[in-house]
């Protein structure tokens, strides 16, 4: 069995048992968090929503709220002497595991 959600404007295709990453989440660890933006899930056959598919929903619990690996951000422009800025940021995530999913 698995469920596409969507959650920080992204979709992802999950399974019961899964860690996955998201953009964070304002919750703290530890605490449970239900997803009801299910697009599609599949129990031997698919169903599709439109948008979502009604009263379907997964629940995950938070394990952890993080931040990514920096990412630097370097632009040059060749040929006009002192053009160079370098950038970089770390992304926020929280770190989720897929405790069950209801359709």
């Amino acid at each position: 069995m698995y469920a596409v959600i969507e959650t920080g404007g992204k979709q992802l295709r999950v399974e019961e048992g899964q860690t996955i990453y998201v953009e964070k989440l304002e919750v703290e660890a530890g605490a449970e968090v239900v997803i009801d933006k299910v697009v599609a899930y599949s129990n031997g056959s698919i169903k599709v929503g439109t948008p979502y598919v009604d009263g379907a929903k997964v629940t995950c619990k938070v394990e952890k709220q993080g931040k990514a690996k920096k990412i630097v951000i370097y632009k040059y422009k060749a040929k006009k002497g002192s053009s160079h800025r370098k950038q970089g940021h770390r992304q926020p995530y929280t770190k989720l595991v897929v405790e069950k999913i209801e359709a």
